[in-house]
């Protein structure tokens, strides 16, 4: 498995698991691209290991969920590059509440980043992906858009959409060689995760069959795959990496 010459945009990836998605990429040959949106510290660091792995990169800060933006970005990226291989839609955010006391900027906010800004860049690089007759799109959903989590009805619904939208542009796209898979990380130790209270945590603990939660190198890894040539024949699939919390 290798991803040589290949050339990757991996959204929001200044942390969490965009960032180990980015950096495993690079190890296995890939040149990178990220965007992030307000941590330029985190993003210039993440440039200089992504360097330092002899890769080439390019970052931008735009926001996922203004299209200008990202239409603008991906165009320059195709012209840096002259090609886009791999798109990861994974920026992402939370604002966790109550419906009741859920307001409408609450909803939107995480709709428009997690869900708007998905649909922004796989609009942006079909038509590349479409051209070459070759490309890898993977969408990072999460259990959340599975089995649904309380407090998170603005987040799971997000998380849910991009199932359906991996579904039907696996299908608008396949004849051309293009595949569009996602992953389901269950609970992942993250900067997310890190500010949960210990019980909650306890308790998350006690619903996940391998007793832990899991690691952004786990969740890297499977990327890497289903981007590779060795999972040419995998479309339209959502796999969970949860350590059988929703099974």
């Amino acid at each position: 498995m290798s991803l040589e010459k290949k050339v990757a945009i991996v959204t929001g990836a200044s942390r969490g698991i965009g960032r180990a998605i980015a950096l495993e990429f690079a190890r296995q040959g890939c040149d990178i691209v990220f965007n992030y949106n307000k941590s330029v510290d985190a993003a210039e660091a993440l440039a200089k290991e992504l360097e330092a792995l002899g890769r080439k990169t390019s970052f931008y800060q735009v926001d996922a969920a203004d299209f200008t933006a990202v239409q603008a970005m991906v165009k320059d990226v195709k012209a840096k590059f002259g090609k886009i291989d791999i798109l990861v839609n994974n920026a992402g955010i939370t604002n966790d509440k109550l419906i009741v006391r859920m307001k409408e900027e609450d909803w939107d906010s995480v709709i428009d980043t997690n869900l708007k800004g998905a649909f922004n860049f796989c609009r942006a690089v079909s038509a590349i992906m479409l051209k070459q007759e070759d490309g890898r799109i993977l969408n990072i959903s999460s259990i959340s858009g599975v089995v649904g989590m309380a407090g998170q009805v603005n987040y799971s619904a997000s998380k849910a959409g991009l199932i359906g939208l991996t579904k039907a542009l696996a299908k608008e796209l396949g004849s051309r060689n293009v595949t569009v898979n996602a992953l389901a990380p269950g609970i992942i130790e993250t900067d997310m995760t890190g500010v949960l209270a210990e019980e909650y945590r306890q308790k998350l603990l006690e619903q996940i069959p391998v007793k832990r939660f899991g690691k952004v190198e786990e969740v890297s890894k499977v990327a890497a795959f289903l981007v590779s040539d060795d999972a040419l024949y995998i479309t339209g699939q959502v796999l969970q990496i949860d350590g059988g919390l929703a099974m």
